[in-house]
């Protein structure tokens, strides 16, 4: 007997605490107190300011077994905070997340979905180069908005 598919659906303010769980399964580095950037529930607050239409989970009778992220900025899109429950694995519930968000880019007119892995994370890229996804030749820069403000407003000694 195969496993019914999952609900795909936008997310929904009560869903926090389930998707807060998921991604702190799902996501080691979203439980390390050091790394407020890494906060869960400022992510899904900063998702709700932004974008909230580009929000989705993945439900299994009533429970939420998936999630993911999407934005596009008129240039590209991105996928983020793809996470599916470690016990729904294998089900095809990431593939169904990914295309949903695909759609839902591309019907915004989206040319290009773009997404980072972090490294050692293997089995996440071979996951991605399944559905088609490739390297590209970039490197991916960033920087930390809210430090260079902290270090702005302190008066140099």
């Amino acid at each position: 007997m195969t496993a019914s598919p999952p609900i795909i659906r936008r997310f929904a303010e009560t869903d926090a605490d389930a998707v807060v769980a998921l991604w702190q399964l799902a996501f080691p580095e979203y439980r390390e107190a050091g790394k407020p950037h890494r906060d869960p529930r400022l992510s899904i607050a900063n998702k709700l300011a932004t974008q909230p239409e580009l929000f989705f989970v993945a439900t299994r009778a009533t429970k939420i077994v998936g999630t993911v992220l999407a934005g596009y900025d008129g240039h590209r899109g991105w996928l983020y905070s793809l996470a599916v429950a470690p016990d729904a694995r294998r089900l095809g519930i990431g593939t169904r997340l990914v295309a949903h968000a695909e759609a839902a880019l591309a019907a915004l007119g989206c040319p290009k979905v773009n997404l980072q892995v972090l490294p050692g994370k293997d089995d996440v890229l071979n996951f991605y180069d399944a559905l088609g996804y490739r390297s590209d030749a970039v490197v991916s820069l960033g920087k930390r908005l809210a430090a260079t403000q902290a270090d702005a407003a302190t008066p140099a000694s």
